[in-house]
C-alpha cells in the first residue's frame, strides 16, 4: 500500500510539472500575441504588459527547474522519466528564450511611440512569418501535452518556410535602404524584429524535437527533415 501511495505521489508530481510548463507555454503564446499587436498598434500599454509578464515567464523558469532538481535528488528517476525530466529543462530554456524574443519586439514598438515619429516603419514583410510562428509554436506545446511527436516534422518543414521569408525579407529591406537612405533607421527595425521573429521559430523546433526525443528517446537535434521524417515515422 505504502508503495502504491508512493507511486501514484510521484505520478502527481510529474503531472504538476507538466502542467507549469503548460502554464509557461501560454504565457509565452501570450507575450509573442501581445507583442505583435503592441508593434502595430504602436500601443505603449500593451508593449509594458509584454515586459511585465517577462519577470512571470523567468520566475516560472526558475520554479519548473527547481521542481526537476529536486525530483531527480528525490526519486531518481530512471528510463521515459529521466528523459523527461531532462526535456522539460531544456523546453522551459527555450520557452524563456522566447519570452526575451517577444519582449525585444515589445521594447522596439515601446521606442518608436516614445520618439512619435513622423514616419512610422511598417511590418507588412513579416506579417506571414508570424502567423507560422504562432502556429509552430502552438504545435510544439499541444504535442508536449499530448506526448505526440507526429506533428514534429510539420513544424521543422515550417521553419524552413520561416528561415526562407526572413532572408526574402532582409532582401527586400536592403533593396529599400539602398533606393532611399531616408528608410535605413525604419528598416532596419523592421529586420530586428523579423530576427526576433524568425528566431522564436527556432525555438519552437527545438521544443518539437524535446517532444521527439521524451516520446521515443530519439534525438532528431541537427539532422535533415529528410531524416527527421525517417526516425519520428518508425516506431
Amino acid at each position: 500500500m505504502h508503495s502504491e501511495h508512493t507511486f501514484k505521489q510521484y505520478d502527481a508530481e510529474l503531472e504538476s510539472l507538466r502542467g507549469k510548463v503548460l502554464e509557461m507555454g501560454g504565457l509565452v503564446e501570450q507575450q509573442i500575441v501581445q507583442a505583435l499587436d503592441a508593434l502595430v498598434k504602436l500601443d505603449p500599454n500593451l508593449a509594458k504588459e509584454v515586459m511585465n509578464n517577462d519577470h512571470r515567464v523567468n520566475a516560472l523558469e526558475v520554479q519548473i527547474d527547481e521542481d526537476c532538481s529536486h525530483i531527480i535528488a528525490r526519486r531518481q528517476p530512471t528510463a521515459g522519466d529521466l528523459r523527461m525530466i531532462m526535456m522539460i529543462v531544456k523546453t522551459i530554456t527555450d520557452l524563456e528564450r522566447i519570452g526575451d524574443e517577444a519582449t525585444k519586439i515589445a521594447r522596439t514598438a515601446q521606442k518608436i511611440f516614445d520618439e512619435d515619429r513622423l514616419y512610422k516603419p511598417r511590418f507588412n514583410e513579416i506579417k506571414a512569418m508570424v502567423t507560422l510562428v504562432r502556429e509552430m509554436l502552438s504545435t510544439a506545446l499541444d504535442g508536449f501535452a499530448r506526448l505526440d511527436d507526429s506533428k514534429t516534422v510539420a513544424v521543422a518543414r515550417q521553419d524552413e518556410q520561416v528561415d526562407e521569408q526572413f532572408r526574402a525579407a532582409m532582401r527586400q529591406l536592403i533593396t529599400f535602404m539602398l533606393e532611399d537612405p531616408r528608410t535605413i533607421s525604419m528598416s532596419l527595425e523592421v529586420l530586428f524584429v523579423a530576427k526576433a521573429i524568425e528566431r522564436i521559430g527556432d525555438h519552437a523546433k527545438n521544443i518539437a524535437e524535446y517532444v521527439v526525443y521524451m516520446v521515443k528517446g530519439k534525438d532528431v537535434r541537427h539532422i535533415s527533415v529528410q531524416d527527421m521524417e525517417r526516425e519520428t515515422s518508425n516506431s
